[in-house]
């Protein structure tokens, strides 16, 4: 769900402002999705373009690629429709699928970017007596 490569190169290159920027991440996520459901409702491929697009770049930033390969697919389906004059049918079960996607990947991304989390070098970990 998450490249732990590239969230650990983002904690790395953002620094102090790792956790401004996550949040910013969560607010224009959230845009996004609510944009991308209204136009999968009024079958409005040109309305999803936009969001798809900036959910699945925002995504990768963070090394969110399940979460980006669904918001790519949404926006190809999206820009298809729109060249083919067609309605985003088949864009339905992705769509579908992004809110739980997205929901997951902030919980993952919360969990992993708390800094009073444990990390997997073992940190703060207790001892173990033998």
């Amino acid at each position: 769900m998450i490249d732990e490569r590239t969230l650990a190169n983002a904690r790395a290159e953002l620094g102090a402002n790792f956790v401004r920027i996550l949040g910013y991440f969560k607010e224009d996520g959230v845009k996004s999705l609510i944009a991308i459901e209204q136009a999968m409702r009024q079958q409005n491929a040109a309305a999803m373009v936009l969001p798809a697009h900036t959910l699945k770049g925002e995504s990768r930033q963070f090394g969110a690629d399940t979460l980006a390969d669904l918001a790519e697919v949404i926006e190809t389906i999206a820009r298809n429709c729109v060249e083919t004059r067609d309605v985003p049918t088949e864009a339905l079960e992705h769509v579908a699928q992004l809110r739980p996607t997205f929901e997951a990947t902030l919980g993952v991304l919360d969990r992993d970017s708390n800094p009073l989390a444990q990390r997997r070098n073992g940190f703060g970990k207790r001892p173990v007596a033998l």
